[in-house]
């Protein structure tokens, strides 16, 4: 997906300064417990199903979208897992971004996982005990978070 209108309207008034975005990332497990994951086609890292939220968009229809998006996969929200307040990141364009995170622990309902738009080199289930080396160690501490997520979400700083 290309940066959203919102995201652009914004950076025209602010340039490349550090703007806060909330965040969603979907742990989407399937019934033998394997997990769904992506590779990014910005940085070749296999990471969650993760995305920003559209203005005024409930996080948990958010994060539903954004596996549908990515992935072609429906699932449907569980419980939320975590909020983590990420450190900056700088992109390669220059822009600044500080990033809330709500991590949501997902059952998968329907569809065959499958690159569905151009943010992904490849998608697929894993066993969460057999990652993919590159899964940043942020992306595996939410996926620990929400594999033993009790309903009460876990408030941390990645």
């Amino acid at each position: 997906m290309p940066v959203p209108d919102f995201i652009l309207t914004m950076r025209e008034k602010l340039g490349t300064d550090l703007i806060w975005m909330p965040g969603v990332s979907a742990v989407v497990l399937d019934d033998d417990g394997r997990v769904l994951l992506g590779q990014r086609a910005d940085n070749g890292q296999w990471g969650l199903i993760t995305g920003i939220l559209d203005p005024g968009e409930e996080p948990a229809v958010g994060a539903v979208r954004e596996v549908a998006e990515e992935t072609g996969v429906v699932a449907r929200v569980e419980h939320l897992a975590s909020i983590s307040a990420g450190r900056p990141v700088t992109f390669p364009n220059g822009d600044r971004a500080q990033f809330l995170d709500l991590t949501f622990r997902c059952r998968y309902v329907a569809g065959e996982a499958r690159v569905a738009d151009d943010e992904s080199l490849a998608v697929g289930w894993y066993a969460v005990d057999d990652l993919p080396d590159s899964v940043p160690p942020h992306q595996r501490w939410r996926l620990q978070t929400a594999l033993t997520a009790t309903g009460v979400p876990v408030f941390a700083r990645d």
